[in-house]
């Protein structure tokens, strides 16, 4: 297995973190998948979640990201995000706002399509409020 894998994560507003670690854990949107050195090259899209990165020294830093894809080729990881923000960055009251303004557009929804995607994104929203306010980095 090779030393690490080389992680970068990119949003419209910044690079968020560009290094080499020793895994990490996305959220494709078949699930989540691990990546390690050596992982075999695809794409796939990303479904809002938490990335969570190891890095060398074995210490997990948590990150959220919000749609976009991921890349896994020879050179490593490349995320591609359309938000992507370390949890550490949230305030609390924040996201308690965004909780509100899930529930507001939920009780409107007008489609069960609708429903269903604003209950994903409002339980992405109180995953994010536990993660943030949680004393460890495990989920």
């Amino acid at each position: 297995m090779a030393e690490g894998t080389k992680l970068e994560i990119v949003s419209p507003e910044r690079l968020v973190i560009s290094e080499v670690v020793k895994s990490v854990v996305v959220p494709g949107a078949e699930g989540y998948f691990t990546v390690l050195g050596d992982h075999a090259p695809m794409m796939t899209t990303l479904k809002r979640g938490f990335i969570t990165v190891e890095d060398n020294s074995g210490v997990s830093h948590v990150y959220y990201v919000r749609g976009g894809f991921a890349d896994v080729s020879t050179e490593g990881l490349t995320i591609l995000a359309e938000e992507a923000r370390p949890v550490a960055e949230f305030r609390r009251e924040e996201i308690e706002a965004l909780i509100a303004t899930g529930m507001s557009a939920l009780e409107a929804a007008a489609t069960a399509e609708e429903e269903q995607r604003l209950q994903t994104e409002l339980d992405a929203w109180r995953n994010l409020l536990l993660e943030s306010t949680s004393t460890t980095t495990a989920h």
